[in-house]
């Protein structure tokens, strides 16, 4: 768009040039976007449309930002983007995953609310689906990363084996996206940032390090 190229892009950075429109992507974000017509305008020197304000159906969020619109943190939203209701309305914009909002509030109307870590989820029955599992996990670890499987069979109903299993699942998908935000960090290193007691970190380490290792 500025006849630049991306090397030279990288070492000019012209967008932190007062004028250069402000991204659009969430405060914080790893992949910084921008408004097309806005950047163009600055490049001819025109006068830079005004983005659209307040809420709106068709509005792509990221993934920082769905988490605000969810009330949850954004790594719980790494959970819930497996789910098909998710999954199957996923918009990649320059390398970042997006949801439409309409989407978004649907799924969070559908998945019903946490009545706290402290109890079962209301209108859970004896049970959690299969299918909101993760996403209930990912809830209890966001309020105690040293949450154990006894806490999940007693708040979400299920056995043992399923609970330790889907634990160790979530523990390890956080540490592989806390390594890929933080290249620095080992796996080991990863489990310790997030909190995980040393009873549990050796498994949850070693499931980290087979999905980094997987094809």
């Amino acid at each position: 768009m500025l006849g630049m190229k991306w090397a030279a892009f990288r070492r000019a950075k012209p967008y932190a040039e007062g004028g250069f429109p402000a991204p659009v992507s969430s405060e914080g974000a790893r992949i910084l976007l921008w408004d097309l017509e806005q950047v163009e305008a600055y490049r001819d020197g025109r006068p830079q449309p005004s983005i659209p304000t307040g809420d709106h159906e068709q509005d792509l969020l990221d993934r920082r930002e769905s988490a605000v619109l969810l009330g949850v943190k954004p790594r719980s939203v790494d959970s819930y983007k497996t789910d098909a209701g998710l999954a199957e309305h996923v918009v990649v914009v320059g390398g970042a995953e997006h949801w439409p909002r309409a989407v978004l509030l649907g799924y969070s109307a559908g998945r019903g609310v946490m009545s706290s870590p402290s109890g079962r989820p209301k209108g859970s029955g004896d049970t959690v689906p299969r299918d909101l599992l993760p996403g209930r996990i990912a809830e209890l670890l966001d309020a105690e990363p040293a949450v154990t499987t006894a806490r999940l069979v007693e708040v979400l109903g299920i056995s043992v084996p399923t609970a330790q299993r889907h634990l160790v699942q979530e523990r390890a998908a956080r540490i592989v996206a806390l390594m890929r935000t933080e290249s620095d960090l080992d796996a080991e290193a990863a489990a310790q940032r997030l909190g995980y007691p040393a009873a549990v970190r050796r498994g949850a380490v070693k499931a980290a390090q087979e999905l980094v290792e997987a094809p």
